[in-house]
């Protein structure tokens, strides 16, 4: 159920729970916050130690208070929170900036979740606890310990890390960033980054927002809000820990393909969100975003008075989808009746070292009626520069042109003045070409909705059929053996080739053979059967075959094996599914064979997703390619591929007892058509 949170972010009236006169404490910053940077609403203070402090009445506890109180701000010792909260009789909304609950350990832990509890029982919002606080600019209001008041603007930004807050705020007036408001949410206990972001969907100010996040509690509910917000409203998310430690024991190729990080790129994808790799990346983008316009086209001009920066300008559109604009003749003599003999009219327009802010202009004036969407404007602080002019002119084209205008303005004391000019238009500046040719890249990029219609899915696994399961759990096996895996892929329209099983001591029958076969072990035991040699290509003929069956008994004992028909093929993919603790069931697919974990050329869907979304993941995956016509030949029909993942999301979204599946190879055959040649299900 969505929070009403209007009274946390729109509060008249702020309630201090120990609230100090004490120099250094917290207690003390945010009292000092709340009544001297000009919160406007009426502020108080709660402490039972004083009678009046800093010269205002000090109340025992907040029932004292006459008034309902629409904010209550608690820095206390953790021990006393639970009882303070849940004995608070007219306040609905709460800031614990008290540490000592789940970030201390079981305790701790015990101790957030009563504060819950109590949470939930009285219908009431918390924000943290262990946070640093709420900060809102256009109210003057700074609920938090950090000191000082940012710029009031449209970015809202929500940080489970209250140092990144600080640093932003801090470097928020140099990078042109104005905040809507400020959010680190601490422990998340109750408030996280999805509750938050149903109240900035619906709030006016906010054009931009931004996440600092180091983990994420329900991933499917994540997803599905933010791709809802993201239709509307950037979003640009900075997360923490991409690195992941080797897992000790993978059972399976797909565990260890879908690390933790690649199914988080795969998530933000289907969200919509913009994710950036690190601090620079991050403040870039949100200073572009809540600058600049979002749906200019992917073409760029750019303009500079120095070749070198420009020259690596160009370097940096290289593997973007932005693109340097492809000049017309007509339009590079315009520029020639302007400009002097040893400018350069290509793109970037080179003006030259003694260019001035006519030249500038001029550039600018012939652009504006170009179908360029983005105009960067390099410029560096030579001795005949008339830095500030330009920045003018640059301000002007911005505010009135339909195209990004973006200044790059390369220096350090030479341009001082010529910033200033560009903050007071609103007009923010990036220091290097790259950082704005990042940001405007990622910028640009956007998502297509897929419909997902959530309806009851037709069971096909029938009672009768329940002994394959039945039996594997019986016998306490962890996985299925291939026979079984072949019969559970079969209900699915999942094509398996054709095999011979071999159960111990069994006779082979010889009849119907037709070499070269392949002989392979089946058995729980040997999920990756290359390595311990347990398959066998190839085989030409019964000799051979009676031969390798002996060597293959002697070697695995009393384990299954199974005998297959060796396919001539195009190529070998993957297709698994790994189950995530955060975002639930995720589909792999990509190059398979035994080279699968060295390539690593595989891509993720994130379920539930409709034929449409599985067919655009294709073309867009790193093996796109297998399905476009090369040199007049396609290897496999995108349809086919795209009927044969919707099928095996249905198994997985059906079949929620399977652990992680592996279909490694599934053949391309001669003809294009799918096989799926190895199989393990995992339980």
């Amino acid at each position: 159920m969505k929070k009403n949170l209007e009274k946390l972010f729109n509060p008249v009236t702020v309630a201090i729970v120990g609230a100090s006169d004490k120099a250094g404490s917290v207690g003390n910053a945010i009292t000092q916050n709340l009544l001297n940077l000009g919160f406007g609403g009426e502020v108080f203070l709660v402490n039972p130690k004083y009678k009046e402090l800093l010269g205002k009445k000090c109340y025992t506890n907040l029932n004292e208070i006459e008034k309902e109180i629409d904010l209550a701000i608690v820095v206390i010792p953790a021990i006393f929170v639970n009882e303070i909260i849940k004995s608070a009789q007219r306040v609905k909304n709460f800031i614990v900036i008290s540490a000592g609950f789940s970030e201390i350990g079981k305790d701790g832990r015990i101790k957030e979740f009563e504060l819950l509890k109590i949470a939930n029982k009285n219908n009431i919002n918390i924000l943290g606890p262990n946070c640093l606080g709420l900060i809102i600019p256009k109210l003057n209001l700074n609920a938090s310990f950090a000191s000082g008041m940012p710029a009031s603007g449209g970015v809202s930004l929500i940080s489970q890390s209250g140092a990144l807050v600080v640093a932003m705020m801090d470097m928020a007036q140099k990078e042109q960033i104005k905040f809507s408001q400020i959010v680190s949410v601490g422990n998340k206990m109750q408030l996280g980054e999805v509750e938050l972001m149903e109240y900035l969907a619906q709030d006016e100010d906010t054009k931009v927002i931004a996440l600092y996040l180091e983990g994420i509690k329900d991933g499917q509910k994540f997803i599905e809000v933010a791709a809802k917000i993201s239709q509307k409203k950037p979003i640009v998310v900075l997360k923490s820990g991409m690195s992941e430690k080797a897992q000790k024991a993978i059972a399976s190729h797909t565990g260890s393909l879908a690390g933790s990080d690649e199914i988080m790129n795969a998530a933000f994808k289907k969200a919509g969100v913009l994710r950036v790799k690190n601090l620079e990346d991050f403040f870039a983008l949100i200073k572009f975003l809540s600058n600049f316009k979002n749906d200019a086209n992917q073409d760029c001009a750019i303009i500079t008075n120095a070749g070198g920066p420009g020259v690596l300008a160009t370097d940096s559109f290289g593997g973007k989808k932005i693109k340097l604009k492809e000049f017309s003749q007509e339009f590079k003599q315009k520029l020639k009746e302007f400009l002097p003999a040893e400018s350069s009219v290509e793109n970037p327009i080179d003006l030259l070292g003694d260019a001035t802010q006519e030249r500038y202009y001029r550039a600018l004036e012939l652009l504006e009626k170009e179908e360029v969407g983005n105009v960067i404007c390099i410029m560096t602080a030579q001795d005949q520069t008339p830095t500030e002019k330009i920045a003018q002119v640059i301000s002007e084209f911005h505010k009135k042109s339909q195209k990004n205008i973006i200044p790059v303005f390369i220096g350090g004391e030479k341009i001082e003045e010529a910033i200033k000019i560009l903050e007071e238009n609103n007009l923010p500046n990036f220091d290097f070409p790259n950082e704005a040719i990042s940001a405007l890249d990622k910028s640009l990029d956007k998502k297509e909705v897929f419909e997902v219609k959530k309806s009851l899915l037709k069971k096909i696994f029938g009672v009768k059929d329940r002994y394959i399961i039945n039996d594997a759990s019986e016998k306490n096996r962890k996985a299925l053996l291939f026979g079984e895996a072949a019969k559970l892929m079969e209900k699915y329209s999942i094509p398996v080739i054709n095999y011979v099983n071999l159960a111990p001591n069994q006779e082979l029958n010889e009849k119907g053979l037709k070499f070269p076969l392949v002989l392979k072990v089946d058995s729980e035991n040997v999920l990756h059967k290359t390595e311990k040699r347990g398959l066998v290509l190839g085989i030409k003929n019964i000799e051979e075959l009676k031969k390798e069956l002996i060597e293959m008994r002697n070697n695995f004992g009393e384990e299954n094996l199974i005998i297959q028909p060796m396919l001539d093929h195009e190529s070998e993919l993957i297709v698994g599914l790994k189950r995530d603790a955060v975002f639930g069931p995720v589909v792999v697919f990509g190059l398979g064979g035994i080279y699968t974990e060295v390539f690593k050329m595989v891509d993720f869907l994130i379920l539930p997703a409709s034929k449409e979304e599985i067919k655009k993941g294709i073309q867009e995956s790193k093996i796109g390619f297998i399905f476009a016509e090369t040199r007049g030949k396609i290897l496999c029909d995108i349809n086919e591929i795209t009927e044969f993942l919707f099928n095996f999301t249905t198994l997985v979204e059906e079949q929620e007892y399977i652990k992680e599946i592996d279909i490694n190879p599934l053949l391309i055959t001669k003809e294009g058509k799918l096989v799926a040649v190895d199989v393990k299900v995992i339980l």
